[in-house]
């Protein structure tokens, strides 16, 4: 079982920036990929971006790319995930998942594909 807290969130404005993180509560941290995803009300829960074990693969929404960047710190059982030049309309509940990914290099971006979720921090970004 692995536990994961999400941090970070808040109110920003338009073109501010957040680092979210995500704190795992496992002593095999390196034996999941993490992923970040998001929901806004009314709205479906979508994709961000994800990370391998070892941080040597990242994927994005096509979307975000180039505003927001996912990494880990395995020292620290830690993911983050850096938002920058925020807009109104990424604001939602950013939720971190961890998938058991055997040392794998492929991420995945399909949120049926992790096994544990955190609990969400809310964005906001105001106009």
């Amino acid at each position: 079982q692995v536990q994961l807290v999400e941090s970070g969130g808040g109110l920003v404005q338009t073109g501010g920036s957040l680092r979210l993180s995500c704190a795992a509560s496992t002593r095999t941290f390196t034996n999941y990929a993490m992923g970040w995803f998001r929901q806004a009300p009314g709205k479906e829960r979508e994709f961000v971006a994800a990370i391998s074990w070892s941080g040597g693969s990242t994927y994005y929404a096509d979307s975000l790319k180039g505003r927001f960047t996912i990494s880990r710190d395995n020292a620290k059982n830690t993911a983050y995930l850096q938002m920058t030049s925020l807009k109104p309309e990424d604001t939602a509940v950013y939720y971190c998942a961890a998938e058991r990914s055997w040392y794998s290099t492929v991420v995945k971006a399909t949120a049926n594909e992790y096994e544990y979720w955190g609990q969400g921090t809310q964005v906001t970004v105001s106009s």
